[in-house]
């Protein structure tokens, strides 16, 4: 016994013209989403720790929604598996400087960094990563890979910030924790002598802005990336903070801006025209006037670190 497809399409009540308009639209989406899926696999080439959703922000795909991507996309397995750190990297040294910056108000660039040091583990060997961030535009704008927790990496980095910061006539607070590195006689005169005033934290979160950003840049871009040796880290931190800066899109900005797009769409806008951005008060969130509430309290908790040295080496 046969039949003919005229006969199955009225046994199921649909028409062969709406059976054939559904094969063209499932065509065309299979040959977007192949494109699509190729774009893809390129964004994860240079972001390998960037998420379904934004992924969906930083390609815009104009024809499939935010939730559908994200639906597509897990299931096609591009989902980020969280990647944890538990080495500590500070300890607390003798110099300590009152927290300037709790529940401040900050509303233009290089007002507020903020800076801290985190440990990264490359076969049995183990090095150090320092990072300087602007708590207003979120630009890391000074870094170093060391294999040595002394003084010198953290004012190689800070070196690097003065130079991004250099033609900012304003006053500029730096941040810490109470790290040895932070509170040395070498730093301390090197903030001094450039007129930056010193701010310390005592716990994680006083200093959220640094915490977040350091796990940004090794779960969603080291840890996920072949890395040879320290030379090969070197490189790869300064692909993975530029591309950080310059393409990576942040919540805090609403995934409309990366870092240094939201720096240039700035310099043009009047100061009262500028956004406020509200840090954390008594190491709470504030959402008060802040953006978005990533800005001031990092997604993960901050993780408690173990040094693989003894303390005397460190």
């Amino acid at each position: 016994m046969s039949y003919s497809l005229n006969e199955l399409y009225r046994t199921v009540g649909v028409s062969k013209q709406a059976v054939q308009q559904a094969r063209i639209r499932q065509e065309s989406f299979d040959r977007e989403l192949f494109e699509l899926v190729s774009l893809v696999d390129q964004l994860k080439e240079e972001h390998p720790g960037c998420g379904v959703e934004k992924m969906y922000y930083t390609l815009k795909p104009s024809w499939m929604g935010r939730d559908k991507f994200c639906e597509v996309f897990l299931e096609l397995g591009y989902g980020v598996q969280r990647v944890r750190n538990y080495h500590r990297t500070t300890f607390r040294g003798e110099l300590h400087y009152p927290n300037l910056i709790e529940g401040m108000s900050v509303s233009r660039p290089f007002q507020v960094i903020q800076s801290d040091i985190t440990y990264f583990s490359l076969g049995q060997e183990h090095y150090y990563l320092i990072f300087i961030i602007d708590v207003y535009t979120r630009l890391i704008v000074g870094y170093a890979a060391s294999d040595h927790m002394r003084t010198e990496a953290n004012s190689g980095a800070l070196k690097m910030a003065l130079k991004v910061m250099e033609y900012q006539p304003w006053g500029i607070i730096h941040h810490s924790d109470r790290g040895s590195q932070y509170g040395s006689h070498e730093y301390t005169q090197q903030l001094d002598s450039n007129n930056i005033r010193i701010s310390m934290g005592v716990v994680a979160w006083e200093n959220a802005y640094a915490e977040r950003v350091n796990g940004i840049i090794k779960n969603e871009y080291l840890k996920r990336w072949e890395i040879k040796d320290f030379k090969d880290l070197t490189r790869k931190v300064a692909k993975a903070v530029n591309h950080y800066n310059e393409k990576r899109k942040h919540r805090a900005f609403n995934m409309r801006h990366t870092p240094m797009s939201f720096y240039k769409n700035l310099i043009d806008l009047p100061t009262q025209e500028r956004p406020t951005v509200s840090i954390y008060t008594q190491g709470r969130k504030n959402f008060e006037r802040a953006s978005s509430p990533f800005e001031v309290y990092p997604r993960e908790e901050p993780l408690a670190h173990v040094c693989p040295m003894e303390i005397n080496k460190c």
